[in-house]
């Protein structure tokens, strides 16, 4: 018994090693792919609407909305571009004032510690101007990176087409796939679940960008910081990336306001609305609009945020929590792994509760019922 215990635990590690290696060497093939299964279900329910309420055709209604997608997506990602290169095109003053204010620091440093730091200054390996520069350069390319991914005009509208046009079909396909160890009514139940486990994610991440991005962008006014409604609504765009993408979003007017601002306190005020306003996305916002359907733990986010991070770049961050939120449905419904859809699942708070806190409430049942006895 115990050799069979151990071949099967053998047996799940070199398949997952496996599943590993196959979307490392495949990540060219699967992310678009995974990407495609995703965008296709936000849009179905604009294709449904188009055939049920128009009577569209099937493939018309599918490439309007499609159309419609792609040229909100173009839009989106050319103000971006038009945006940037503008704050780019006065680059050369922000450098200039940026230095200043760190030469002004690096010399308040000097008074008030005594340590000489005119090499430091001097060095032209780490003038401001090039550490910016650099920056700038990688913060452009990391947008352009997240952009292309979700704006390939041409593999992922032409997957989505595809699996809109062949939905029944595919349907179908998984029934006969899963007829052996599953009923048809079983089947129906997990497909419907993973339906609407990522239309409640991405209806509600839509939803969430467009609160955070109103919210960011009236924190800077506030600060008076340059192109508020810009850097508001990049910052919300970039909650595509799971908790490192707010962090992402508020350097670059961190770094405005240290360059048009007199005081160092705007840049942390910057960082700092930006921070609160995460907190309330974390802790009040998502979970009003979401809801309890995408239950995972925030220490199984974290871990697959990682891995997935490191399989698939910035994409991967991107995938991480839609892929693993359906995932857990099918180990939910999979007698053989319920236990790890348990493990990605939310714990409840009698979890968090102490032995001694269990004792006390205990204790108050007992007493309360003794009062009320006498």
């Amino acid at each position: 018994m115990e050799i069979k215990y151990n071949s099967h635990i053998a047996q799940n590690f070199i398949a997952f090693i496996a599943i590993i290696f196959i979307a490392y060497v495949g990540r060219d093939f699967i992310v678009p792919l995974l990407f495609a299964i995703i965008l296709s279900v936000l849009i179905f329910p604009i294709v449904r609407f188009f055939e049920t309420k128009l009577c569209f055709n099937r493939i018309i209604a599918i490439t309007l909305s499609i159309l419609i997608f792609t040229s909100i997506i173009f839009a989106v990602f050319v103000l971006i571009g038009i945006q940037f290169n503008d704050i780019m095109d006065k680059s050369d003053q922000y450098y200039s004032r940026i230095q200043e204010q760190f030469s002004h620091l690096i010399r308040s440093t000097e008074k008030s510690t005594g340590i000489k730091t005119k090499d430091i200054i001097a060095s032209e390996d780490l003038k401001v101007e090039h550490v910016v520069k650099e920056n700038s350069e990688k913060i452009l390319a990391f947008i352009t990176a997240s952009g292309s991914i979700l704006s390939d005009f041409v593999l992922i509208p032409l997957y989505m087409f595809f699996f809109l046009l062949y939905r029944n079909f595919l349907i179908s396909f998984v029934y006969k796939v899963t007829d052996k160890f599953n009923t048809r009514q079983e089947t129906r139940i997990v497909l419907k679940q993973l339906y609407s486990v990522q239309q409640n994610y991405l209806l509600g991440l839509v939803s969430v960008m467009g609160i955070v991005g109103i919210l960011n962008s009236i924190g800077l006014l506030i600060l008076g910081i340059d192109y508020p409604f810009f850097f508001g609504f990049l910052g919300a765009v970039l909650l595509l990336i799971p908790y490192i993408g707010i962090m992402i979003g508020s350097l670059l007017p961190a770094l405005i306001a240290l360059a048009t601002k007199d005081s160092y306190w705007y840049a942390v005020g910057v960082i700092g609305v930006f921070i609160f306003i995460q907190m309330i996305e974390g802790n009040i916002i998502t979970p009003k609009i979401t809801g309890s359907k995408v239950s995972l733990n925030s220490f199984a986010a974290i871990l697959v945020l990682v891995l997935f991070s490191m399989l698939w770049g910035i994409a991967g961050m991107i995938l991480a929590l839609p892929v693993t939120a359906s995932l857990k449905v099918i180990f939910d419904h999979t007698e053989k792994y319920k236990s790890v859809g348990f493990l990605l699942g939310n714990a409840d708070d009698k979890y968090f509760n102490s032995k001694a806190k269990n004792r006390l409430r205990i204790w108050n049942k007992i007493r309360n019922k003794k009062k009320k006895s006498e």
